[in-house]
């Protein structure tokens, strides 16, 4: 069984949404940085999102562990025409849209964007393929909230909503040892 640890990238500061537009993450913190990489296993492979701050969150972790190629299917959600805007500006334009989209998660979509279940479908192909390339291996995975949040979703057998209620930092680890162990989730949001 392929063991995951997924760590969400460094902060990047922004006020408004930031789906798959590129923006760097702030890595200024090395002592933290530091903690991150000692607390991951030695052996484990690493692999990102292709986003800056994903994939630069990634380089400063990874230490003399392999770097697998970034991955554009571990990209956070596509929101479409809501990237870069405001919470207040979504929800004045798209009252009912919003309000939808953020209190039942699953199908809605936001304008040009995908919907929650269509992000969690993309994840969970990318997760299989890289499982099944290294089975019995520690990955970890350098990635965005709504990826991580797709994958405890998956683990726990949660629904999007249930999911949605859970907090995830930036460099937080969350490991998932699958739906098949004792607790498939041991770490959810853990800081070091």
């Amino acid at each position: 069984m392929t063991t995951w640890h997924w760590v969400r990238h460094g902060p990047t500061h922004q006020k408004t949404f930031v789906g798959w537009r590129d923006v760097p993450a702030d890595l200024s913190d090395t002592a933290r940085i530091e903690r991150v990489q000692a607390f991951l296993p030695d052996d484990a492979l690493v692999i990102s999102s292709d986003l800056i701050r994903a994939h630069d969150t990634a380089d400063a972790i990874a230490g003399g562990r392999t770097r697998l190629r970034s991955d554009p299917m571990l990209r956070e959600f596509h929101l479409g025409a809501w990237d870069n805007w405001h919470f207040t500006r979504v929800s004045d334009a798209y009252p009912d849209l919003s309000r939808a989209y953020w209190e039942y998660p699953g199908d809605i979509l936001p304008p040009g964007g995908e919907s929650w279940n269509m992000a969690a479908a993309r994840v969970a192909t990318a997760v299989r393929r890289i499982s099944a390339q290294h089975p019995a291996q520690h990955i970890i995975a350098v990635a965005h909230i709504g990826v991580i949040l797709t994958q405890v979703q998956a683990a726990m057998g949660w629904t999007p909503k249930q999911a949605l209620a859970h907090k995830i930092d930036n460099l937080s680890v969350t490991r998932i040892d699958g739906p098949l162990a004792a607790s498939p989730v041991p770490l959810l949001n853990h800081l070091v």
